[in-house]
């Protein structure tokens, strides 16, 4: 494997912003001496979390809710921000509460995504919620997040559900099924 040294940066700057999203601009020099600007999504500093929940051994929690980006309803595993000063366990245990109406005695990080890392700086840490206790929490959506238990013996079924096509609980969804298969 080649080692690549990282390029050195000369400028950024950030040139957009809005309530969500900072556009940022970069002036890279590699370590070639090719020149390069790029433009990224910057994230905010709080990290992000998605929760896949075990109710018991055989039935995942699933939320429906509108995604606007899509303009529908999409199935995916709970997810949100993480709140200023909260590890990502405290946010998921939070998320969990706020969309699905449970809590988790259990939380494992099972790995840090991220999504189109070529223009997004956006890192989410998935988490698998175990021992689940009945806690619900008021969150910031617009509406009630329905709740879709889903048996972990129909995955095929949820792979194949045009609803459920959001990449990183797709990749959640793999990570924990190999993990219950050992």
């Amino acid at each position: 494997m080649t080692e690549h040294k990282k390029p050195e940066l000369l400028h950024a700057e950030i040139i957009a912003q809005t309530r969500l999203f900072r556009v940022e601009a970069l002036h890279l020099r590699f370590s070639n001496g090719v020149e390069r600007h790029y433009e990224r999504l910057k994230a905010g500093g709080r990290g992000a979390v998605m929760i896949v929940p075990l109710l018991n051994e055989q039935t995942l929690l699933l939320t429906r809710e509108y995604a606007a980006g899509v303009d529908r309803y999409e199935l995916a595993f709970p997810k949100g921000l993480a709140e200023v000063g909260e590890t990502p366990e405290q946010a998921a245990n939070r998320e969990l509460m706020e969309e699905a109406g449970f809590g988790a005695h259990k939380l494992t990080r099972l790995k840090t995504l991220t999504l189109a890392p070529g223009y997004l700086s956006h890192r989410m840490d998935v988490l698998l919620a175990e021992d689940l206790y009945p806690k619900r929490l008021e969150g910031d959506e617009p509406e009630p997040i329905e709740v879709v238990p889903w048996s972990i013996d129909k995955i095929d079924e949820l792979l194949a559900s045009e609803e459920f096509s959001e990449a990183r609980s797709i990749a959640a969804l793999f990570l924990v099924r190999d993990l219950l298969r050992r």
